[in-house]
């Protein structure tokens, strides 16, 4: 089953969420097929976890990536994954995880993980 990138990285964001959640292994909850993009790009950011909200911290001005709602600190990890690997264009990335938390969560999560997002951006470029 091939699906699209952008229905294989809100898989990949539903596999996060579900791990994160749980502490259960990943795909363990997830009824049916798990894209193989999906499921690298999650096997690497969970294994990457603590870097990533290491980094998600620094840029969150006042907030810890604990503190961060399950959806939102899910987006942002692929996110931020993607920016440092240049896999997408940074564009694509942010978007993405900016609509799939307002979708998801909610229109201040979406805020926070825009900016969060841009700050890594403008140090990724700089």
């Amino acid at each position: 089953m091939t699906i699209s990138r952008r229905q294989a990285r809100r898989q990949a964001l539903f596999l996060l969420y579900q791990w994160d959640l749980s502490g259960q292994t990943i795909g363990s909850q997830y009824a049916g097929e798990i894209d193989p993009w999906a499921r690298g790009i999650v096997e690497t950011v969970a294994g990457r976890a603590a870097e990533l909200d290491a980094r998600i911290t620094a840029a969150a001005e006042g907030w810890t990536a604990d503190r961060l709602g399950t959806v939102e600190r899910s987006a942002l990890r692929v996110a931020v994954h993607e920016l440092e690997h240049d896999e997408v264009p940074p564009e694509v990335a942010i978007n993405e995880a900016v609509a799939f938390t307002k979708r998801y969560a909610s229109d201040d999560g979406a805020r926070l993980v825009n900016g969060i997002l841009g700050r890594i951006q403008r140090e990724e470029a700089a």
